[in-house]
């Protein structure tokens, strides 16, 4: 007997209730990718880029919190690249 190829998922997965009101719950439900791969597939894709966005934002704002508003490293550190030499070969 050959194992079902998405059985291994459940695994590591654990149950979670969400509340959609029926509206949104129908349109979610017409879409063809939800039809194709199904409606927690798409709703996991959703939250992860949900995390993925979010971290990205916290990496841009730590950015901004400690060179200012479109500032960068190379900023700070202007005018340092004419001061090095390069050894002759």
């Amino acid at each position: 007997m050959t194992p079902c190829r998405r059985c291994w998922l459940n695994i590591n997965m654990k149950a979670v209730q969400v509340l959609f009101d029926d509206r949104l719950l129908a349109r979610l439900d017409a879409d063809a990718e939800v039809q194709k791969i199904g409606r927690f597939a798409v709703l996991r894709r959703a939250v992860a880029e949900y995390l993925r966005r979010r971290r990205a934002r916290s990496v841009r704002d730590a950015y901004v919190r400690a060179y200012g508003r479109g500032g960068s490293p190379s900023d700070e550190l202007g005018g340092w690249a004419d001061e090095g030499t390069w050894p002759e070969a």
